[in-house]
């Protein structure tokens, strides 16, 4: 008599076959980090050449620079990641930063106390993002592209108008505070930044609205006909995209005292080749903030690491189009070898017609018949199973 042994995830049951165990946590907690495993990897690498090349990269004062500058980039990208994650791409977070700095200027003008001014910007950033790009994309169901293109243009046009191609030059202490003093030994950007992050996670991970950005993402259609407000959930989405823009234009502002008349259109582009190698989908539907933050602090540690190392600023950026070609590829092919490995079966149990070779017409396998539906039924292999008539409808009167 054979016995077969269970392997190590199985059990045995009495009188059935083996039950599987589940997973331990580490497993689970492991298995989550596959989509931004790759950057993972590319960090602590970076990490360990940089360590060994620049001795003084390891250095206390180094890295609180480091963490301090990226502050820009990691608020604008964990907006940027919420509008990926819908389905959308932001190009005009750096004109809605420029919008911010230029307003909080104007109100630091006349006298308003400074809390007050930055909750009033960071509120009016939201409002933009969702009037300016919420709206059309969310209610007109715009291309995304093209409409945070035009924003993006539009936006840069009033930032010069409304400074008058002038810096403006900003004192407030909230705003100093909020940029460049520290709290426990650390820079307030940075405790800001893990709230940030902290925030971010919850409400993607335990919110119904997170869900709900995933669904989106995943299928605008399937969302709206399970009952999701698809509209207001990209309104949403982009309200927070634009508040978080203005936030990073307050700190922005405040680390360099000055609002500058021009927008840093390196910005938007340094988020998304952020988000795309922290492994969330150019279209939308999977990833998260988790990734995002790694590939904030990989951009981050490779720009300061070029710098330590006295490449000229042009190289990081050439560096920088590179990284973004890269990821994009790496998105196109970790979606490709999913979409392989996860194919789902056939409706009807039987293996992929795909797979099994077809007979000729008008062989003795294939039933004569006048019904167009039926007849391309009984070559799915479904002979019992016409298709259904709505299916033919939608052939004849296909949606354009």
């Amino acid at each position: 008599m054979s016995h077969i042994m269970p392997s190590a995830k199985q059990g045995v049951t009495a009188g059935g076959p083996p039950a599987r165990i589940d997973p331990s946590p580490g497993w689970a907690v492991w298995n989550g980090t596959r989509r931004f495993r790759p950057v993972l990897v590319l960090l602590a690498g970076l990490v360990v050449v940089l360590s060994l090349l620049e001795p003084s990269f390891f250095s206390p004062v180094n890295l609180q620079n480091v963490a301090t500058s990226v502050a820009v980039l990691w608020m604008v990208a964990l907006g940027a990641t919420f509008v990926q994650l819908s389905g959308g791409i932001d190009l005009s977070s750096g004109a809605v930063a420029a919008l911010a700095g230029i307003c909080l200027a104007k109100l630091v003008g006349t006298g308003l106390p400074g809390p007050l001014v930055i909750v009033i910007v960071i509120a009016f950033g939201a409002a933009v993002g969702a009037v300016v790009n919420g709206i059309p994309v969310g209610i007109f169901r715009l291309n995304v592209f093209v409409v945070t293109l035009a924003s993006m243009t539009a936006i840069t046009g009033v930032v010069s108008l409304w400074s008058g191609t002038q810096s403006t030059y900003v004192t407030s202490p909230a705003v100093g505070w909020l940029a460049i003093s520290k709290v426990l030994g650390l820079p307030m950007p940075i405790w800001i930044m893990a709230a940030a992050f902290l925030l971010f996670l919850y409400i993607q991970r335990r919110t119904y609205f997170g869900r709900d950005i995933y669904a989106v993402g995943g299928s605008i259609t399937a969302a709206r006909l399970s009952g999701i407000r698809t509209s207001r959930t990209l309104m949403v989405v982009w309200a927070v995209e634009g508040a978080m823009a203005a936030l990073a234009g307050i700190i922005a502002v405040g680390r360099i005292g000055a609002a500058a008349p021009q927008p840093d259109n390196t910005l938007p582009l340094n988020a998304i080749a952020a988000i795309l190698l922290g492994g969330t989908a150019l279209a939308g539907g999977a990833g998260g903030v988790g990734g995002t933050v790694l590939g904030v602090l990989f951009i981050g540690v490779l720009q300061n690491g070029l710098s330590l190392s006295g490449i000229p600023t042009y190289w990081q950026q050439i560096v920088t189009g590179i990284i973004l070609v890269a990821a994009v590829l790496g998105d196109r092919m970790q979606n490709s070898r999913f979409s392989t490995r996860f194919r789902p079966p056939s409706r009807t149990g039987r293996p992929d017609p795909a797979s099994v070779s077809r007979p000729e017409s008008g062989s003795m396998t294939e039933p004569e018949t006048s019904d167009p539906a039926h007849a391309r039924a009984t070559r799915r292999g479904d002979p019992a199973r016409p298709a259904r008539p709505y299916l033919a409808v939608l052939r004849a009167n296909p949606r354009r």
